[in-house]
């Protein structure tokens, strides 16, 4: 009898599962495997919005695999001795897991190939839709830093076609553990109107997006009262679709779903440049020498929602409401942060991973990166006025409106400049005033950023 582990790391579901295909492929009795790991559990990445999201996921994955005739087996402790204990438990001839891009899932990976006694199979096309080594420059880099070159490459690549689900599995004699709860990876509280999590909540999603929403997404992806996004970034980030297949069935037909698949790229060109260079998850890909500012203050009004410009301040309130943010908003408050108040962008990137449930290492920092000009931006030095972002992507002011109640008797466009207003009906609303003029903080860091040169 042939037993192979299937061992789930970011791919928690049935369909298109390259690691699942290749398990049930190989053995006659399959052990669906995932482990809370506890190196993980401790770190700065376990928050208790994709702690929630995870749980559900881990749920869902259960159901399926039932289905299909294996109980997903959880374990918790460090990957390798769970393996060795499991082995313990029942002969093991081999495991199964997908290639990830961080320095961590790197190294676990390289742990689990030198320290098992079986052969262990590494998978590419899990987590991305292409991977990171099947892209790569002329002349010996091994990495884009520029995203228009990668995005000609990344298009050009043959990509595989989605995986159907196994037709039946085949269970070891292994017993699969409790499911955890959210309260025994992290306490805290979740986000009031959080996503939920789990394969079937995600394919229901995307059938919606690419059957009836995706061919406007040029129109309305920036609309932020619209929020005509995909809103599929946490099912993303915990694989609970695949990102192969999400590309697949957007396909390239239409104009939009050509723009939505170049979004998916961004998170491709992000993640090998973090496999390329673990270490900017934490320093700058670029440094600029840049002197931060340190004023705890102006940091927790940022984080709370209370800096004074309405279209930062909904951004951050709907971080806080629902875990997750519009990707123009995250853009605006980053600019805002980082740019205006001239505070080191790991302060957001912190901030973002605590609430966010997509919160991925690679896009989150790239992507604060990108917006602090530390990153692969090639205009480092750019500022995002709030206001004229809020009169060109919010102009009714819906948005602003929905996520900050005590402005919700401003009408249209006055809303996003509180301070205009007659002083009765100002003092009324109960929201404070700016905390920085826009001009002089785009001088101060413009003066500190190029006064550096």
């Amino acid at each position: 009898m042939n037993v192979a582990v299937a061992l789930f790391t970011r791919d928690l579901r049935v369909h298109d599962n390259p690691v699942l295909h290749a398990a049930a492929g190989s053995a006659s009795r399959v052990i669906p495997l995932f482990v809370l790991d506890d190196s993980i559990l401790r770190s700065q990445f376990t928050s208790p919005n994709r702690a929630e999201f995870l749980t559900r996921s881990l749920r869902d994955l259960d159901r399926g695999l039932r289905q299909l005739g294996a109980p997903l087996v959880v374990r918790r402790g460090d990957p390798l001795a769970v393996l060795r204990r499991l082995a313990a438990e029942q002969p093991i001839d081999e495991v199964h897991l997908a290639a990830d891009v961080s320095g961590y899932a790197q190294r676990r990976q390289e742990t689990l190939v030198d320290g098992l006694p079986v052969r262990v199979h590494v998978h590419e096309g899990s987590v991305n839709a292409v991977p990171p080594g099947a892209v790569t420059p002329t002349g010996g880099n091994d990495h884009f830093a520029v995203f228009g070159p990668y995005l000609r490459r990344w298009l050009a690549v043959e990509r595989r076609r989605p995986l159907a689900a196994p037709k039946r599995l085949e269970a070891s004699t292994v017993a699969p553990g409790s499911l955890p709860e959210r309260e025994e990876i992290c306490s805290g509280e979740v986000a009031p109107e959080l996503a939920v999590g789990g394969e079937r909540a995600g394919r229901e999603l995307l059938d919606r997006w690419v059957g009836e929403l995706v061919d406007d997404y040029p129109e309305g992806h920036d609309d932020l009262a619209g929020d005509r996004t995909s809103r599929l970034s946490p099912h993303l980030h915990f694989g609970t679709l695949s990102p192969v297949e999400v590309v697949h069935r957007a396909g390239s037909r239409t104009r939009g779903a050509q723009e939505f698949v170049r979004q998916v790229a961004w998170r491709d060109f992000h993640h090998q440049v973090l496999a390329a260079r673990p270490r900017t998850a934490g320093e700058d890909y670029r440094p600029r020498g840049d002197a931060w500012r340190e004023e705890p203050e102006e940091l927790r009004r940022w984080q709370e929602g209370r800096t004074g410009y309405p279209i930062v301040d909904a951004g951050m309130r709907q971080l806080l409401r629902e875990g997750w943010m519009h990707n123009r908003a995250r853009m605006i408050t980053a600019s805002f942060l980082v740019k205006t108040l001239h505070h080191d962008w790991r302060s957001g990137a912190r901030h973002f991973l605590r609430h966010l449930v997509d919160g991925d290492v690679a896009n989150n920092q790239m992507n604060w990166q990108w917006t602090a000009g530390t990153g692969t931006d090639t205009r480092p030095n750019r500022v995002l006025n709030p206001l004229r972002q809020a009169q060109r992507y919010d102009p009714g002011g819906d948005y602003v409106r929905r996520y900050l109640p005590e402005l919700r008797s401003v009408p249209g466009a006055a809303v996003h400049e509180p301070w205009k207003l007659a002083v009765d009906h100002r003092r009324s609303l109960n929201y404070p005033d700016p905390m920085v003029d826009l001009d002089e903080g785009r001088s101060r860091f413009l003066e500190a950023r190029l006064g550096q040169r």
